[in-house]
């Protein structure tokens, strides 16, 4: 997982005398809808759109030391996990009382087994050394086969997430099939590498040397930590390993390729198909030793880090057993271990200069792992039905637009177009909460061992997986928890979730305008029904089956255009070595361009043909300044997109992320007609496109 009557205010929207100007800005920021303290109305909407939506508030706002980024999300976030925190309260509060629940115990136990670092020290390590041990007596390839299936996990999400990347040698998704959307298929991904994408371990740059080398004193640390000698050798032996995997993987942006990815190999094949590696001895240990097939999203990543199994010496695999291991546990571990990779991955890779505190980072262990026994609290108590049926009225204008725009597409063929309507009108759209809850009944949580729970947590959730697989899809499941501030659209499901945090400032307030709510959290909306439609989306019907169903020109005409959103997204330069991807990034800027568009078609269609509210705009020069319902809108867009990061964490997000930065993201509306009017966009200022070159998908 963004507006007329009266005068159109020209000093607001006119690019004149600029420098001389002065603003002034009310003192407390307690404005319903467009924000006007976080803008720069100095600044030129054609020149530089994000600035004049944000330049105020990416002023005056310091990102905290124990973050990596501030933004909407985040700052919505931080109300949630109080409310969060409240919940977490009261659970703890009733543990042990005649009112609890087993659920409640959970919440509570976890919660203090993370808190309890005496506790993580005194049970930590005697924990992690029979795991240690049963690494050390592998001595043959089979026994190494037999550890690596162990450590499989249900860890990566390939669609809701575009998420390709686990620590482990493969990941397994377990989801509706691409060939048969009725039933849940186990999906085989390529895996591996510790540090966050390919590119860390095979750009040759002087940042990226730097991150190595830090990584290197890393993971010998780690080694130290974790009580082994030769530590250097060791960390030296795993980077080299890492690296000969990273050299086989496809990035992000050919991973996100479905009909390469839809692979379907036999269990009795993978041998032949990918040989180095007993795949007997690995799927009996992975509990899926009688599964007779899988879809394998990255044919030849698979094939090759087979063989990386066979050539490479058992004591190297069994150092990268050892490492992935702790990595993944550290916190359970020790204190000492948990502050060391926080030094890494926190500080190094992303920035960051102090941990989250301590109550903070216990929630989101809380969240991650009981999310459904928290949100059913959070739901309960957090999303009133008065916002409930406000959002249901936005849904349903949503969905009317971009059906009225898909049909009135001229470049579609009879058919393709009959079954794009289709797709739209069988789209499931779950709003808040789920119509039921998983059930943590069998999950052990222990108060003071803090390893346990994390080890028993990703078993739990990776049995839950396998116990799927062949069963009927439930399509009403949710993937999302209720206190997620996030939206999500579901492919092989052919749904939407929107959990209910996400109903919150910037995005959405009962007490805005509506021009501002649909500009934010209707565009959020129109953001995920559009995902149904985008460069992944187009590539699944109205079951959610993988075919093709459009004709060939068709499909001809939405690359071409989606095309040309790649190529603009590919000139954006957060820094002078690095551009955006625009392939990369292809599937969310469609779903923003598409998002805002049919956004602002369901906002003016709301206003049945009745003027849109003015309200005031900041005043400059001592003048007084209103903003039409245009200009609200997206000006609503922008706000919901401010966000600053540090660099660090900024160039982990294009080399890794497949959505834009923020300011690009905000920078969609240039592709708009509607956007240049009400900012008097010219011709020869930055962003001004000429109206052929505007891209217009749907």
């Amino acid at each position: 997982m963004r507006v007329c009557s009266g005068l159109i205010v020209l000093a607001f929207t006119l690019p004149l005398a600029l420098a001389a100007q002065t603003v002034e800005r009310p003192q407390a920021d307690d404005a319903h809808g467009v924000r006007l303290t976080h803008m720069d109305p100095t600044a030129v909407p054609g020149n530089n759109w994000y600035r004049y939506a944000n330049g105020s508030f990416l002023a005056a706002t310091e990102i905290p030391a124990d973050r990596t980024s501030i933004s909407g999300f985040s700052t919505l976030a931080d109300i949630v996990n109080q409310r969060v925190a409240a919940i977490v309260e009261t659970a703890t509060k009733s543990a042990e009382g005649p009112g609890s629940t087993a659920d409640n115990k959970k919440i509570a136990d976890l919660y203090a087994s993370y808190m309890d670092t005496e506790a993580i020290d005194a049970t930590g390590l005697a924990a992690l050394k029979p795991h240690l041990a049963a690494i050390a007596a592998i001595s043959m390839q089979g026994q190494l086969a037999t550890a690596l299936g162990h450590t499989l996990r249900a860890d990566v999400d390939a669609l809701n997430n575009t998420n390709f990347r686990t620590p482990n040698l493969f990941g397994l998704w377990v989801a509706p099939g691409f060939n048969d959307p009725d039933h849940y298929t186990p999906y085989l991904m390529q895996g591996g590498l510790l540090l966050p994408s390919r590119d860390y371990y095979l750009t040759d740059s002087a940042r990226m040397k730097s991150v190595r080398d830090a990584y290197l004193k890393h993971a010998a640390a780690m080694f130290t930590l974790a009580g082994f000698d030769n530590p250097d050798a060791r960390a030296r032996q795993v980077f080299d390993l890492e690296t000969a995997i990273a050299k086989v993987q496809l990035s992000l942006a050919d991973s996100e390729n479905i009909k390469k990815a839809n692979n379907v190999w036999k269990a009795s094949e993978f041998t032949a198909k990918a040989p180095g590696l007993d795949w007997t001895a690995y799927f009996a240990a992975a509990d899926l030793g009688k599964q007779p097939s899988f879809i394998v999203w990255q044919p030849t990543a698979i094939t090759a880090e087979a063989a990386l199994v066979a050539s490479t010496p058992l004591d190297t695999w069994k150092n990268f057993l050892v490492l992935h291991l702790v990595e993944q546990y550290s916190t359970g571990i020790s204190n000492a271990m948990a502050d060391e990779r926080f030094n890494f991955f926190g500080r190094t890779l992303t920035g960051a200069q102090e941990q989250r505190p301590r109550d903070q980072r216990a929630l989101a262990l809380v969240n991650g792992t009981l999310g459904d026994a928290v949100g059913k609290l959070y739901a309960a108590q957090y999303f009133p039905p008065a916002e409930k049926a406000k959002v249901e009225e936005m849904v349903h204008n949503l969905l009317v637009s971009f059906h009225a725009r898909l049909d009135a597409v001229t470049w579609m063929a009879p058919a393709t177009k009959a079954e794009a309507l289709r797709k739209l009108g069988t789209l499931q759209v779950g709003i808040g909460y789920p119509s039921h809850w998983r059930s943590y009944e069998g999950l052990a949580i222990q108060r003071t061992n803090l390893f346990n729970n994390l080890r028993n947590a990703t078993l739990f959730d990776y049995r839950y997986a396998l116990g799927r697989i062949g069963q009927p899809v439930d399509r009403k499941e949710w993937c999302m928890e209720p206190q997620t501030v996030n939206a999500v659209n579901l492919p092989l499901d052919n749904g939407l979730n929107f959990p209910a945090a996400i109903f919150g400032p910037p995005f959405f307030d009962l007490k805005a305008t509506d021009a501002a709510n649909y500009g934010a959290i209707g565009t959020v909306i129109g953001h995920e029904i559009s995902h149904t439609f985008d460069s992944e989306g187009a590539e699944f019907d109205s079951q959610g089956r993988v075919r093709d169903w459009w004709t060939a020109a068709d499909f001809a005409h939405f690359n071409a255009s989606i095309e040309a959103l790649a190529r603009q997204y590919d000139t954006y330069a957060p820094f002078a070595d690095l551009h955006l991807n625009g392939h990369q990034t292809l599937g969310e800027n469609i779903a923003d361009l598409a998002g805002i568009t049919a956004s602002h078609d369901a906002w003016l269609a709301s206003l049945h043909g009745q003027p849109a509210p003015v309200v005031p705009g900041p005043v400059v020069n001592g003048q007084a300044n209103t903003l039409t319902g245009e200009q609200q809108f997206f000006l609503g867009y922008a706000q919901s997109e401010a966000g600053k990061s540090r660099e660090a964490a900024l160039r982990q997000q294009v080399l890794t992320d497949p959505h834009s930065p923020s300011e690009y993201r905000a920078d969609t509306v240039r592709n708009l007609d509607a956007w240049y009017a009400p900012f008097n966009v010219q011709s020869g200022q930055t962003l001004y496109l000429a109206p052929e070159q505007r891209v217009h998908i749907w």
